[in-house]
């Protein structure tokens, strides 16, 4: 496994889908040098997704070949649709990055912190339950998917205190700039204090 070394960190956002987690995550990275990971799912993507921007998008049997090969660090399996981290991508993201951020599930996320410990940092994203319903509704997706999310909503929800920080979501650019704050006391800057 992966060793973490001196200052680096995994940025780990999670929560509920709809509350904004990846919206979040895209703004604080662009604020600071850091590498997204990606994970790898079996679901098919959905109308506003990317192959390679949101997901690695992979049949069924090229995931279990990838299992079997024992490329992935972490796997889960949710509602029959598997998603996984390969653990390379995680060692190549740090080749030139101190941070790398993912948005993974809470049960992708506590593998991940049993694993690396205090090197993997919880940042739990959420809103309540009408407003996850309208954000989904928003970006189209639909009845079906919604409902299979809102199944999981209370049970994502208990996650909340076993994170490092929690943000409520109602204003994305506020919360990335709150988060922002929170990973400017990770670096490690010289601060020079000049009196004027």
């Amino acid at each position: 496994m992966y060793q973490i070394k001196g200052k680096e960190k995994i940025f780990v956002y999670t929560g509920p889908d709809g509350s904004g987690r990846k919206t979040i995550a895209k703004m604080v990275a662009t604020a600071f040098d850091m590498e997204t990971v990606l994970s790898y799912t079996t679901r098919s993507p959905r109308h506003y997704e990317k192959n390679g921007e949101d997901y690695h998008f992979v049949t069924e049997e090229i995931f279990k070949q990838m299992q079997s090969q024992q490329e992935f660090l972490e796997s889960v399996e949710i509602d029959g649709i598997h998603y996984g981290i390969r653990e390379q991508d995680i060692v190549e993201a740090f080749q030139n990055h101190d941070y790398v951020y993912l948005t993974l599930n809470p049960e992708g996320t506590e593998k991940l912190k049993t694993m690396y410990g205090n090197g993997v940092v919880r940042i739990f994203i959420y809103s309540n339950r009408d407003t996850v319903i309208q954000r989904q509704q928003d970006r189209q997706d639909n009845a079906e998917v919604i409902e299979r999310h809102l199944t999981h909503y209370d049970e994502i929800m208990s996650y909340k205190n076993s994170c490092e920080h929690a943000f409520e979501n109602y204003d994305s650019p506020q919360v990335a700039y709150q988060i922002s704050e929170l990973i400017e006391t990770f670096l490690d800057r010289d601060l020079t204090v000049t009196d004027y």
